[in-house]
């Protein structure tokens, strides 16, 4: 397999709807990790009415085993470089979800790029090492 790192400066693959570090994520499920998605994850879930509805989320990786597990990744520029009033709505979004049973690990898009599965498997234990989390 590639390394994480030679992905940095890569595009998605062509047709792939989402971000580069989503895709690798997607990717360390599938390949490392064995699951498949619509079966043991779903990729890009909407919650609480989705975009669609007001306080409604889209989720980026929901787990049907185990069920009370999803995982966002946290891209450096939009979660983190546009002020603190995104990183509140994220802290928000956590919140709203533990309310329904639903523990959400976030994964920061710079640790993607070091090491893909190690944090991909540590949030499959419900380890969170992002920012948001309190890992850095």
């Amino acid at each position: 397999m590639v390394s994480p790192r030679a992905y940095t400066n890569v595009e998605a693959p062509p047709g792939w709807p989402g971000s580069l570090p989503e895709f690798l994520v997607f990717n360390s499920l599938t390949t490392t990790f064995n699951l498949q998605q619509g079966v043991e994850f779903t990729y890009q879930s909407p919650l609480l009415g989705g975009r669609i509805e007001k306080g409604g989320v889209v989720l980026d990786f929901v787990f049907n085993e185990p069920p009370d597990l999803a995982i966002n990744v946290q891209g450096e520029y939009y979660h983190y470089g546009k002020g603190s009033t995104v990183s509140q709505n994220d802290v928000i979004v956590r919140q709203q979800l533990a309310g329904q049973g639903i523990y959400l690990i976030f994964i920061d898009e710079n640790d993607i790029y070091r090491d893909v599965d190690y944090y991909v498997r540590q949030a499959l234990n419900y380890r969170d090492h992002s920012k948001l989390g309190g890992g850095r």
